[in-house]
């Protein structure tokens, strides 16, 4: 699911890019352009959730066998 969320944003980020460098009027490239910024920062944070949610997933492994003893 999270992959799919994280694909979503970076296909939102190619897109803004696209538009940017096709818009023909300087006021459209710059809103694109800030598009493109903010589908990035969405990106980012949804890479770094997905990262935090695979360690603890990881060290919740780890214990569980410790628990059970």
């Amino acid at each position: 699911m999270a992959g799919s969320q994280l694909d979503f944003y970076l296909a939102r980020v190619e897109q803004a890019r696209a538009e940017a460098e096709a818009a023909t009027l300087e006021h459209v490239r710059e809103r694109c352009r800030r598009s493109e910024a903010a589908w990035l920062a969405l990106a980012d944070r949804a890479e770094k959730s997905e990262q935090r949610r695979d360690a603890e997933a990881a060290r919740k492994a780890l214990e569980a066998p410790q628990l059970q003893e």
